[in-house]
């Protein structure tokens, strides 16, 4: 199988967001699994080059661009043994941001990654690249589905796009790449198409994430009980109807996550490593008397030490968290917070941090290398938010013996089984209602299981044992490529 895996991201070259973890991990995992992959993204500021090998231009091409035409020059490398295919133009990439600056996102996102999506599909034949299927990421790659259908099916069928199916992969629904319709003649797209059903029109304007969603061949979600509740109402950002319609071509699967980066077992920035083969969990112990130490926590070794992580805000369940906290820590055990958030809110917790002094600590900022001692040390992770876009940050916490506490409706359904419905292969503790009093609730549910030793280790090991690897995740992306592949034959 071939794939032309279409991204503005990739972590070691350009990282933005976590779609450049996702860009980067999965092609190189089909790779290794045999499935001849190419990564197309934009040349913008200050991607790495230098970590690619053998870089050469492959080409030249030509594009509509509004009343004009943009020439973009096609460069091909490796990364490693993946190759790589970089679109370059200065004025729109190269001296540019993959979205935007300190003033937002720029204002021409529409027309670049217009001119991206055509620059993309005429690379192919540059490259001399024949892909069974594109794999494209989220709204910046949301015109690539409707240009191919339009301008290359039928009306070029010995192109390599002309036969190629499309799998669009929705990463961050709530980015969706809105503009208004009179920038329609400019990106060279027909009228016809501006529509709620089956077209790129939402809410009155021209909608990437959407042209997508309507147009690819299969249409991806990051779990599969995602791909259900972004067909009820109020849980799709306004594309419900979309996904209804095509509920037949939507699927979800979950992303891994780099066991290379994240494990216990050989982790350099732990105090002891452990693993599941560490029956007694005696290394876990051990980092966790060391970060309270480091803490300066009350070094309680049957006092349960619960982390937060993330931004503190209402996206990532400040808002129900926050009322939560006092009550929280008024009861027997420890909390630790790290993440950014916005000067008040921090100001705030650090009134919290003084009240419970041994009890509470802040960490005002994310940092990775504190993260991999708070997870070994911690054990519960308490993931308030009412919707992950990932299950990255829970599946690894799993990975270090942290059992999770997270809200029923948050999109982290498929990673966490609630003990509350099944004791025997629980891995977690879920709350049902998005309150402050519910969140409460699922903290006192994990602390009763805490107080049984035994029952707890049995938790823990259920979490370390679990696969989240990109090995398994890049299976099940190549079952929904299937798809893809037994649709395209059948409409052929």
């Amino acid at each position: 199988m071939k794939v032309a895996f279409v991204t503005p991201e990739f972590q070691s070259l350009v990282h933005r967001t976590n779609l450049a973890e996702i860009s980067e991990y999965l092609p190189r995992t089909l790779r290794q699994a045999g499935t001849d992959v190419v990564v197309f993204l934009p040349h913008t500021l200050g991607l790495a080059t230098d970590k690619l090998t053998d870089l050469v231009v492959a080409g030249w091409v030509e594009v509509p661009d509004g009343e004009e035409t943009a020439t973009l020059t096609i460069r091909r490398g490796k990364f490693h043994d993946l190759p790589v295919v970089l679109i370059e133009h200065p004025e729109l990439f190269q001296n540019r941001n993959p979205y935007g600056d300190e003033n937002g996102p720029y204002t021409d996102n529409w027309r670049r990654y217009a001119v991206f999506a055509r620059a993309v599909l005429e690379a192919l034949t540059v490259v001399d690249f024949h892909p069974d299927i594109i794999h494209c990421l989220d709204w910046t790659t949301g015109l690539i589905p409707v240009i191919r259908m339009l301008e290359y099916e039928d009306a070029r069928p010995d192109h390599p796009a002309s036969q190629a199916g499309t799998y669009f992969a929705i990463h961050n629904l709530a980015m969706q790449g809105s503009f208004e319709r009179e920038i329609l003649p400019k990106i060279g797209l027909p009228h016809r198409l501006f529509r709620a059903i089956d077209g790129y029109e939402l809410g009155g304007r021209v909608n990437f994430l959407k042209a997508g969603a309507e147009f690819a061949t299969i249409v991806g979600t990051h779990s599969p009980s995602q791909a259900d509740r972004i067909q009820m109402l109020d849980r799709g950002d306004g594309l419900e109807e979309t996904f209804i319609r095509r509920q037949k071509e939507l699927v979800g699967v979950q992303n891994g996550i780099d066991y290379r980066t994240w494990d216990p077992a050989t982790d350099g920035l732990l105090s002891h490593s452990f693993s599941a083969a560490d029956k007694e969990l005696a290394g876990k112990r051990k980092c966790k008397t060391a970060l309270q130490a480091s803490l300066k926590l009350d070094n309680g070794p049957r006092t349960p030490l619960i982390t937060i992580l993330g931004r503190f805000d209402s996206d990532s369940g400040f808002d129900i968290l926050a009322e939560a906290l006092t009550p929280m820590l008024e009861r027997n055990l420890e909390l630790v917070l790290m993440g950014p958030g916005q000067a008040e809110i921090i100001e705030r917790m650090r009134t919290v941090e003084e009240t419970f002094t041994g009890r509470c600590r802040v960490i005002d900022g994310y940092y990775v290398d504190i993260a991999h001692t708070l997870l070994a040390g911690s054990d519960i992770l308490l993931l308030p938010g009412h919707y992950h876009p990932s299950n990255a940050l829970c599946a690894i916490a799993m990975r270090y013996g942290v059992v999770p506490v997270v809200y029923a409706h948050s999109g982290l359904e498929d990673t966490v089984l609630d003990m509350g419905a099944d004791k025997r292969r629980g891995t977690g503790f879920v709350f049902p209602h998005y309150t402050s009093e519910d969140l409460l609730a699922g903290i006192d549910s994990a602390r009763v299981a805490y107080k049984s030793a035994p029952d707890w280790k049995r938790i823990v090991m259920r979490c370390l044992k679990k696969d989240f690897s990109w090995q398994e995740s890049a299976r099940n992306y190549l079952k929904a490529y299937r798809r893809v592949t037994r649709r395209v034959r059948a409409k052929n």
